[in-house]
């Protein structure tokens, strides 16, 4: 029914954009190139778009676009925000919620201030008392980059002394820990 409604070359020529210069490219060429077979099977007039390899400015000649970029650049509202200063159309949410569904930190921040329960948690720094947060948020503890995508810099500590070891694994991605 739903191709019925809205034919395929009714979306005209779509970008698929993924690849990028995120810690999280690999991860966005293997969704990428999916959605770009899955357009193409549809008869989707769907290219791939890498802008790591590619001027933004090559946008200018698309109808939409389809974001499969994961991580920063992608996720974090500055693609959104470059689509629509160029008037395209994109999948996805806008730049504000994309920058703060980024960033963890602030997104807590945010619930906090609406009344919504958040988990304790602690920004980290190199100078941070890891031994004092291990005790005073419990274990296991989960380490992220905070302003980074899902599955790059996490790690589990599920063992007294071992957050510092995170803290240095996540700070490799951001400098923003959480």
């Amino acid at each position: 029914l739903w191709l019925k409604v809205f034919p395929m070359t009714e979306f005209g020529k779509v970008a698929v954009l993924f690849g990028g210069t995120s810690a999280e490219r690999e991860v966005s060429l293997n969704s990428g190139s999916r959605v770009l077979a899955a357009l193409k099977r549809q008869g989707v007039d769907a290219h791939a778009f890498d802008p790591a390899e590619r001027s933004l400015d090559e946008l200018r000649g698309f109808d939409r676009a389809f974001i499969a970029l994961h991580g920063r650049h992608g996720e974090d509202g500055t693609i959104q925000g470059v689509l629509e200063l160029m008037g395209i159309p994109f999948t996805g949410s806008g730049v504000m919620a994309s920058a703060l569904g980024m960033d963890k930190w602030r997104t807590k921040m945010l619930w906090q201030a609406a009344g919504l329960p958040v988990p304790e948690y602690a920004l980290l720094n190199a100078q941070s008392d890891f031994a004092d947060i291990e005790e005073e948020l419990g274990l296991p503890l989960f380490v992220k980059p905070a302003t980074e995508g899902s599955s790059i810099g996490i790690s589990m500590v599920k063992h007294a002394g071992d957050l510092a070891a995170a803290y240095a694994d996540a700070a490799r991605y951001d400098p923003l820990v959480i």
